[in-house]
């Protein structure tokens, strides 16, 4: 029998609401310490907001066919400490004599931002789910289908069609104050439409950094509240009080899997240029500045004994044909701020440099040996180019695919293979040297027969973070020869 353990927090969060209860029935309104000269906040405030953004949250449920012979779906084996609150229910394990069936994966919430269906997510409700439904708050359900994902910064964005649909405007986080009154919305360990209270607890968080924890190589720049936040309300809604989006919830710290104060969540100053660049290209125009560095902090500044800021970002190492390069930039700078925001920190800076696509133009105030700077220079893509990438699908490779039959396998003496045939010159493939005929046998170290091998490999490589998005192709020609190819999936 499950059973069912109310923790302290569930007292805490009862005697919050008396508190506030109180304050109404005397008349007397809560202060928001942010709000300015004059400025009360009650509890009709609280009551109106959630009404407002209730309806524009929703359910996302994943699934996909349990793998057999290997770890269930049903296990978990993340990190205790950082936990994604991705519900993941128990379920039968088939049988051996049974096929795999599609099974629910997990449960995790979304955030409606427009009329024609556009729900924005985490990546990681979404990654490797063979198909998508979602729940509105009315009950109505609608089949989704994934428009891109972003593992850097741990977002995704999904459509349905569907009507009547109730949308939460989209606010400005950057005008959070730390201890405003925030909403998270979403549906934890599968309670529908859950709405949590809290205050902004600090900005710019990078959760790595602050807590001695490896870096899982994505940009952290969290918005940290104490909202009630579990398992379910990953990619759910954090609204102000006047019912905009500010953020999506997408971790907590804990060492039991549940809410012990702290929630984090992706900024809307984020959010907005990663679906923008989702909607149009179907992955992210990401700028580089093409540095290493490191934070500043006491120790490191008493140890290199410099000179000037107490805060800010030490360049340690200058890339070969970057933007830094362009800037005049040196190691051993120090950059304070990048169109005017601040860099502080890892998290600003890795927060402002998001906003910023390849070919845009900024300005850098650094500091060199105590004395203030600028600098201007137009940031690139990790390509070292300006141009506009696109995501690469398995139809987008500029030829046409189809397996081998068998007299083909049995006169080239191979255990199946890929036929490339209308290779256009221009396509990836022509370019890449592909002649028409060619038979792929493997594709970057990994065996495939069928085409939709190469479509998948291609989805995985567009969506991963970091790196060369390359398929380095194997194979061999009617004639016996073997040939080998690099075909890069971005422009």
């Amino acid at each position: 029998m499950n059973k069912i353990f109310i923790t302290a927090a569930f007292a805490a969060l009862a005697f919050t609401s008396c508190t506030a209860q109180d304050n109404s029935q005397t008349d007397k309104p809560l202060v928001s310490p942010t709000s300015g000269p004059g400025r009360t906040i009650s509890q009709d405030d609280f009551i109106r907001t959630a009404e407002q953004t209730v309806n524009g949250v929703v359910s996302v449920k994943s699934f996909a066919t349990p793998q057999m012979g290997g770890q269930g779906y049903g296990s978990y084996s993340g990190d205790p400490f950082l936990e994604y609150f991705f519900g993941q229910p128990q379920r039968r394990q088939p049988q051996q004599q049974e096929q795999p069936r599609q099974q629910q994966r997990g449960l995790g919430s979304g955030v409606i931002i427009s009329e024609d269906g556009y729900i924005v997510t985490n990546n990681h409700v979404i990654a490797d789910a063979e198909r998508l439904e979602v729940t509105l708050n009315d009950n109505r359900n609608f089949p989704a289908t994934v428009i891109g994902s972003d593992p850097s910064t741990d977002l995704a964005l999904i459509k349905i069609d569907a009507p009547d649909l109730h949308v939460i405007p989209m606010g400005d986080s950057e005008n959070l104050k730390v201890g405003e009154w925030v909403l998270a919305v979403g549906n934890p360990f599968g309670f529908t439409s859950t709405v949590t209270s809290g205050i902004v607890s600090a900005k710019a968080r990078n959760i790595s950094s602050s807590t001695g924890m490896p870096s899982s190589g994505g940009i952290e720049s969290y918005i940290q509240t104490d909202a009630a936040v579990n398992q379910g309300n990953s990619g759910g809604a954090l609204v102000n009080l006047r019912g905009e989006l500010v953020g999506i919830n997408s971790a907590i710290y804990s060492s039991t899997g549940t809410y012990a104060g702290c929630s984090f969540a992706i900024p809307t100053s984020i959010v907005e240029k990663v679906v923008s660049d989702l909607k149009s290209y179907g992955t992210v125009q990401r700028a580089y500045l093409g540095i290493r560095f490191i934070e500043l902090s006491p120790e490191f500044i008493a140890e290199k004994k410099l000179e000037g800021p107490t805060s800010g970002i030490y360049v340690a190492a200058i890339e070969e044909r970057s933007a830094a390069m362009e800037a005049g930039l040196a190691e051993g700078d120090i950059i304070t701020a990048i169109n005017g925001k601040p860099t502080r920190s890892t998290a600003e800076m890795q927060e402002v440099i998001t906003h910023f696509s390849p070919g845009d133009k900024v300005n850098i105030v650094y500091y060199r040996d105590g004395k203030a700077y600028n600098a201007e220079t137009t940031l690139r893509n990790n390509r070292g180019g300006v141009t506009i990438t696109k995501a690469t699908e398995g139809n987008d490779l500029g030829a046409t695919l189809a397996a081998i039959d068998d007299d083909t396998s049995r006169r080239l003496r191979i255990r199946g293979g890929i036929a490339v045939n209308d290779v256009k010159s221009d396509g990836r493939m022509g370019q890449a040297g592909i002649r028409e005929g060619f038979i792929i046998l493997g594709v970057n170290g990994q065996r495939v027969s069928k085409p939709e091998q190469i479509t998948e490999m291609c989805k995985a490589i567009s969506r991963s973070q970091g790196g060369d998005k390359v398929l380095f192709i194997s194979g061999i020609y009617p004639s016996g020869k073997a040939a080998y190819y690099a075909v890069p999936l971005e422009d």
